[in-house]
């Protein structure tokens, strides 16, 4: 996207900050705010010559991108556990920018701590904390000396990233609780901010193209859709700018203090606002993975083979790709579903189960 008109940039003139912004996720949230026109500052600890084995890129990219987007591109090497340099960058802030409208905390850092398949009580104890000081010490520490740049600024806004809209177990506790603690942190955030006119909201990415993702799947970002063979359910993935996008156009939204509190994804910020993807595509991972569970519940239903048995029974009675959704269900939803009369409850169980499926 090259220059804007003034009634294209409607975030021109105002001021964001989104920590963590080397890649993924951070890295579309600040090129979503460039393409409205906006001066991002960009934190993160990579930076040229000092970069993670395996990993280029570096906050400066990230400025400069924005910069091409539209937007105004600002970066500084910031280490969000150190307070020091935190309450330094906000000073900094303060001092060029004159203030901030938005804060997006989308700093993380945990994919390597986190022991997926570990019971909580095996996991390595020193990578637990870690990851949790890493995911929600440094947003805590970011908000205390960000949101007086914004605090009397009404409009303005303050996003935690998290994973999934859900409250349903993510796979590993300290995960877990990482994710779950930053959309917590929107809900107490938005409490106390509502009076100065201020909103607080988690968002999540759906499936995300990141760097990461690509690499594991061995293709680019051009060439993502080659790996729909490898895995279905990427055929309803999005790039890291759609979700940034969705941010960018809640920023602008004058209307946005009656979703403070909540928790969105950027599918449901993009069915909001009408918002492409860089691939001309709508993507919205909720509803695909919905759908998904509907058509295998229904299929399970007709061929007599669904289990309610047991949650084992029925995950693997509703086919494989519904599998990873249904996961989720509970014990308790089960027992409530195989109390349900027969057959004409088949509609109710499939709404049942599909509401339960909110990954976002």
């Amino acid at each position: 996207m090259g220059a804007h008109t003034n009634r294209e940039r409607p975030l021109a003139g105002k001021v964001v900050l989104v920590a963590g912004a080397t890649r993924g996720a951070g890295r579309g949230i600040a090129l979503g705010f460039g393409e409205l026109g906006a001066t991002v500052w960009c934190t993160g600890r990579s930076v040229a010559g000092k970069t993670p084995p395996g990993r280029p890129e570096t906050i400066e990219e990230t400025a400069a991108l924005v910069t091409a987007a539209g937007g105004e591109g600002r970066w500084a090497r910031v280490d969000h556990t150190d307070v020091a340099q935190v309450e330094a960058l906000c000073e900094r802030i303060a001092g060029e920018s004159g203030h901030l409208d938005v804060l997006v905390n989308d700093i993380w850092g945990g994919d390597a701590l986190t022991g997926w398949g570990t019971p909580f009580w095996q996991h390595d104890l020193a990578d637990g904390l870690r990851l949790l000081d890493l995911a929600v010490r440094t947003h805590l520490v970011t908000a205390r000396f960000a949101v007086p740049l914004l605090v009397d600024r009404p409009g303005a806004l303050v996003v935690e990233i998290t994973d999934g809209v859900g409250d349903h177990y993510r796979g590993s506790l300290y995960y877990d609780l990482a994710k779950a603690s930053t959309i917590r942190l929107a809900f107490a955030m938005a409490e106390e901010l509502r009076p100065r006119g201020i909103s607080a909201v988690a968002v999540t990415p759906g499936f995300l193209r990141s760097e990461a993702v690509l690499e594991h799947f061995g293709v680019t970002a051009e060439g993502w859709r080659d790996a729909i063979a490898k895995d279905p359910h990427f055929a309803a993935s999005e790039s890291p700018r759609f979700v940034g996008r969705g941010i960018a156009a809640f920023a602008a939204d004058p209307e946005k203090m009656e979703l403070s509190g909540t928790v969105r994804s950027s599918g449901m910020l993009g069915a909001r606002y009408g918002l492409i993807d860089v691939d001309g595509r709508r993507p919205n991972f909720g509803d695909y993975s919905r759908g998904v569970v509907v058509d295998g519940l229904r299929a399970a239903l007709a061929e007599g083979r669904l289990d309610l048995s047991s949650p084992e029974g029925f995950v693997a009675s509703v086919g494989e790709l519904a599998a990873p959704f249904v996961g989720q269900v509970s014990v308790p939803l089960l027992g409530r579903l195989r109390g349900l009369p027969r057959p004409l409850a088949d509609e109710a169980l499939v709404a049942a189960v599909a509401a339960t499926v909110r990954v976002g």
